[in-house]
């Protein structure tokens, strides 16, 4: 995946673009609900045409969740994959900073969670897809880890990858958010997955560092 200084001028425009279409559609959600505005008013607000809308997101409910599935996915396999099998031990690790240099692509921060989530409060049945979308992210997560390191989909050690990387990102994310925090995302998850290995190293390699 390509970080914020790689991203060519087309890209850039594009993921600028996908990101007003989202920020106008939370605040217009937040604002008068999901019935309450049309795609043409937020086309109106970022100035493009209905059809670069539908370019971008099939309806009003997927810019609000502001979410490419198959786009990310897409870019987010690319990355993780082009890195190669190089062992369990560095699973997590690639994970991780795939998802910080996407983090840093997109440029989410603080206001976009707000917006997210006043349009959340407006209109709770969009949690629903919200959850839903994430269960089946974290599924993909683990059929693409399984398929770099060669094993079933239902390995534990596949599933185990997702679920930690799940939880470190629940708790960094908390963390961020808290406006008495000083850490930037990145330095928090790393050090999220730096406490983890104290916790999880095995008893003789704790003695030693004692």
């Amino acid at each position: 995946m390509p970080n914020s200084a790689s991203l060519n001028r087309r890209e850039r425009r594009m993921l600028e673009t996908a990101t007003q279409l989202t920020s106008v559609a939370r605040r217009l959600t937040a604002e008068r609900g999901l019935n309450g505005f049309t795609v043409e008013e937020v086309c109106e607000a970022v100035d493009v045409s209905r059809r670069t809308f539908f370019n971008y997101f099939p309806t009003k409910e997927d810019a609000v969740l502001g979410a490419d599935p198959a786009g990310e996915l897409q870019r987010f396999s690319e990355a993780f994959l082009s890195r190669g099998s190089r062992g369990w031990e560095v699973v997590i690790d690639d994970l991780l900073e795939v998802i910080i240099e996407h983090f840093e692509t997109t440029g989410h921060n603080h206001l976009e969670h707000a917006e997210f989530t006043a349009a959340i409060e407006r209109e709770p049945r969009l949690l629903l897809r919200f959850m839903g979308a994430t269960r089946e992210r974290e599924r993909q997560a683990v059929a693409l880890v399984a398929s770099r390191e060669n094993v079933p989909d239902d390995d534990p050690r596949a599933e185990a990858v997702v679920g930690i990387l799940t939880t470190l990102l629940k708790h960094a994310g908390e963390q961020y958010l808290d406006p008495a925090g000083t850490h930037d995302f990145p330095t928090i998850l790393r050090n999220h997955l730096a406490a983890l290995r104290v916790v999880l190293a095995p008893p003789a390699s704790r003695k030693a560092r004692s």
